[in-house]
């Protein structure tokens, strides 16, 4: 995870500011477009290595009975040294009874059952992990419709 370092009112425009952890290369989606770009895959070593590092982040998260309810390449962070780190965890949510009913995250990631307005947990967010392990894969998202 990005980690946290202090949270401040910014007095001129009242704005709240963050302070977090510095992740010096951007996300996963830029590196996806990069790649498009320049006409290159990630290297299978390079996928476990990033996929290894989120899953472990995850795992640390479930196990505080936090979803995260929004994992996609563009909330997975990277620094230059080769790390990756959740992020945007703004509609994560501690899972006190287990199931949760809110249809929140991104439609591309979004697993079945939260699309079908059913009740899910954090085997949702396994789902949207195998989109992102997709697309680092394919270097396009699992599924790609016009519409919603």
């Amino acid at each position: 995870m990005i980690g946290y370092k202090e949270a401040f009112f910014e007095s001129e425009s009242g704005n709240l500011c963050i302070v977090m952890e510095l992740c010096d290369n951007g996300d996963l989606l830029q590196a996806i477009e990069k790649h498009k770009k320049n006409k290159t895959k990630y290297t299978e070593k390079q996928i476990w290595h990033l996929f290894i590092q989120t899953v472990r982040g995850l795992k640390a998260l479930h196990e505080l009975k936090i979803c995260h309810r929004d994992i996609k390449c563009a909330n997975l962070f990277l620094t230059k040294s080769g790390m990756i780190k959740l992020g945007d965890l703004n509609v994560s949510k501690v899972a006190k009874k287990g199931m949760m009913h809110t249809q929140t995250g991104t439609p591309y990631y979004a697993s079945p059952e939260v699309w079908k307005d059913k009740p899910y947990d954090h085997k949702s967010d396994i789902w949207s992990l195998g989109c992102v392990l997709y697309e680092m894969i394919t270097l396009l998202p699992p599924f790609r419709a016009n519409s919603m």
